[in-house]
């Protein structure tokens, strides 16, 4: 299952997102986690030390490395330097599955242990003075948008993303890659804005959305929070000691994590494994094939020099049964 977690800056957002990904690896669940956020926190919420965390490699410094085993074979695409962040596998093309060895999780990946097991993490990397302000097509976070693209996941298998902050991700077609989307919002006006705006972009194309109500103090946060957010409100979060103490880098053992905050990550587990009835294989294809032209009528086409609608491959779809070259 792919899961992202969004909210606004400050919403707390990749704290719940590292108590789901340590939930998961409790249960025993084989799970990638990805910090897709230009502010990479995951890997210190992971309990990752400062040097450790530095250490991780980025994704967006080994996109070249990315794009040429991810191209494969595919006939569609000439070269590893025409393939955006949008690019959609075909015939030919490899994929990337949860529970495998290949060349994109050696150089990207690291495994990270907690309580009862180890999870896979993938970082960005993190943003320097030369990426302000460069177009989407150097973007970092698009090396995170072309390995979802090229990703099969079967139940029981877990991809956890903590995405930028505010609504970035709909600069792209990135939003659309989820079985469900967990927006963590706080009882405060900019704290749904998110959500409001997030629910009006991501009406038109299936996306599961829900809301998590995070610092929730009282029945009038409480109150707030189902009249702004009615039926997308799973669940909330209120104080907890466990984290406090995790954020001071001394957290405790994982299953002393509060009861009520226990049956919280309990839901979104459940929540996110009903979603898996709903998958719909080729309007996930569709809605690859339909940014891949937005970009690449955009920007894409005169940045490559070539006509990117003919790396769609029409006979395609990406499901659990499609094979790949070795």
């Amino acid at each position: 299952m792919k899961i992202a977690f969004v909210g606004k800056g400050g919403s707390g957002k990749t704290t719940l997102s590292s108590l789901f990904i340590r939930h998961l690896a409790a249960v025993g669940a084989p799970v990638v986690a990805i910090d897709a956020d230009i502010n990479q926190h995951l890997g210190a919420a992971l309990g990752l030390d400062e040097a450790e965390a530095a250490a991780l490699p980025s994704m967006g410094e080994r996109l070249p490395l990315i794009k040429e085993y991810l191209r494969g074979t595919n006939p569609r695409i000439a070269s590893a330097e025409t393939m955006i962040k949008t690019t959609p596998p075909g015939e030919g093309s490899r994929l990337l599955r949860v529970c495998e060895d290949n060349p994109v999780y050696d150089a990207c990946a690291r495994p990270v242990g907690l309580d009862g097991g180890a999870v896979r993490l993938m970082v960005t990397g993190s943003f320097t003075d030369a990426d302000l302000g460069v177009a989407c097509y150097h973007s970092k976070t698009g090396a995170v948008e072309l390995c979802l693209n090229h990703l099969v996941d079967g139940p029981g298998e877990y991809v956890v993303v903590d995405m930028t902050a505010g609504s970035d991700s709909f600069a792209s077609g990135l939003f659309t890659r989820f079985d469900i989307t967990f927006l963590v919002a706080e009882p405060t006006r900019k704290g749904v804005s998110v959500y409001r705006q997030y629910k009006e972009y991501a009406r038109d194309f299936g996306v599961t959305l829900k809301v998590v109500g995070n610092k929730v103090q009282g029945p009038d946060d409480l109150d707030f929070l189902r009249a702004e957010a009615g039926e997308d409100l799973l669940v909330t979060v209120g104080h907890s000691e466990w984290v406090r103490a995790m954020e001071k880098g001394r957290p405790p053992r994982f299953d002393l994590l509060e009861e009520p905050n226990r049956q919280a990550l309990r839901l979104l587990h459940s929540a996110a494994d009903a979603t898996y009835a709903s998958r719909d294989p080729e309007r996930y294809t569709r809605q690859m094939a339909h940014f891949h032209l937005k970009n690449a009528r955009s920007w894409g086409d005169e940045r490559t020099g070539v006509d990117l609608s003919a790396q769609i491959d029409p006979g395609f779809v990406l499901g659990e049964d499609v094979t790949a070259p070795a």
